[in-house]
């Protein structure tokens, strides 16, 4: 693998990234600046995870990825696609990324088998027998088939947040981002959406997660990249990350969340 550095993150070719991510800069309209210059490469069948103190800007930069949040410098490529400030090509970068956030958004309105199989018959124009198989498949590979026929108000929130991660796959993307999304779960929830991205990870989808879930992180990732105060702080495999951190920011984190 050819690999050369910039801006303290290993950037792969063309050819092996999913998502190059370029000396990325964001103020908010306060003036916070958020992100400062971060620059990160995301390989095609990797899982990334992204920790930080919160307010790090860990949220933030993953939702530049499909223009959920706007930048003012630098540049995102998604699977060969260009993102600029200027947010052209975004239908088509969102074509390829999928996307599972904190809280589910859900259609409550709408059966579970109907939540996942919209998107995939009204946004690609998928013939809905065929939208209607790969519901199927989704639905039983996150284990919930069986309420297919519920409404999300009749679901757990762990049962919700699959059929979020059955919605985004529908749209078969080619990168999977995840936002926090086993933190507004209650603890005995947590297991069972952490096993679909633990099964979604071994399938070899690229994956992007900002969790603080540490045992995910030690047995899912390829790497972390620890963020903080807006500065991409370090880029490395679990175990360099939890058993030999290199910076006073990172060992002060970590002993806030390991008990």
């Amino acid at each position: 693998m050819t690999q050369f550095e910039t801006s303290g993150s290993s950037v792969a070719t063309a050819t092996e990234a999913a998502i190059v991510a370029r000396d990325v800069e964001k103020w908010y309209s306060n003036g916070f600046h958020v992100l400062k210059g971060v620059s990160l490469t995301v390989n095609k069948g990797e899982v990334v995870v992204l920790m930080g103190p919160s307010g790090s800007g860990k949220s933030t930069f993953i939702r530049t990825f499909n223009a959920l949040e706007p930048f003012q410098k630098g540049s995102i490529e998604v699977d060969g696609i260009l993102l600029t400030p200027k947010l052209k090509n975004v239908d088509a970068i969102r074509r390829e990324v999928g996307m599972v956030f904190q809280q589910f958004n859900l259609f409550p309105h709408l059966t579970v088998f109907e939540n996942v199989s919209i998107a995939p018959i009204q946004v690609r124009n998928m013939p809905k027998a065929k939208a209607d198989e790969i519901t199927t498949q989704l639905l039983e590979r996150v284990g919930i088939l069986h309420q297919a026929k519920k409404y999300p108000g009749q679901l757990s929130g762990g049962q919700q947040q699959r059929v979020a991660i059955a919605r985004a796959l529908a749209m078969q993307p080619k990168i999977m981002l995840f936002d926090e999304p086993t933190s507004a779960l209650d603890p005995e929830m947590v297991r069972e959406v952490l096993d679909v991205m633990r099964s979604l990870a071994s399938s070899g989808m690229t994956m992007v997660c900002v969790t603080h879930e540490v045992g995910f992180a030690r047995e899912v990732a390829d790497r972390i990249i620890f963020l903080a105060d807006g500065l991409l702080v370090e880029d490395t495999t679990p175990a360099e990350f939890f058993n030999n951190p290199k910076s006073d920011r990172t060992r002060k984190f970590l002993s806030q969340i390991l008990h």
